[in-house]
């Protein structure tokens, strides 16, 4: 005589797995948005980084600040922005990326106006 042979799972097992699953998920996954949040903020500072050097570069050559860099000198990384503002003596740059989903989604930084921030980058 053949006992009973238990084959496969029951219903309350699967069930048990797939609640232990989205638990996981839910945790994992707020973590993951962040990460990708920490990697755009970091292209937005990369980014004024290279406008401060484009900036020097462009003084050394003329002597003078410019509020606005061609494309040819500086193209923002792809998602963010460039706003500046300057003159022949200093210059602002703010850049922004609005795909970020907390707070802070722009920095900025300023060259040359003789302030305690001179050069330092200031997210907000």
């Amino acid at each position: 005589m053949v006992g009973n042979r238990r084959r496969g799972f029951t219903l309350i097992e699967l069930l048990l797995v797939i609640v232990i699953i989205g638990i996981l998920a839910a945790i994992a996954i707020p973590k993951f948005a962040a990460t990708k949040d920490k990697a755009k903020l970091a292209s937005v500072r990369s980014d004024l980084r290279n406008i401060m050097t484009a900036q020097e570069a462009y003084y050394i050559d003329w002597a003078l600040y410019t509020g606005s860099l061609s494309s040819q000198t500086f193209t923002p990384s792809s998602g963010n922005s460039l706003n500046m503002s300057g003159t022949t003596q200093s210059f602002t740059a703010t850049v922004t990326n609005a795909s970020i989903t907390t707070n802070p989604k722009q920095c900025t930084v300023t060259v040359g106006a003789g302030t305690s921030t001179d050069g330092q980058i200031t997210c907000s």
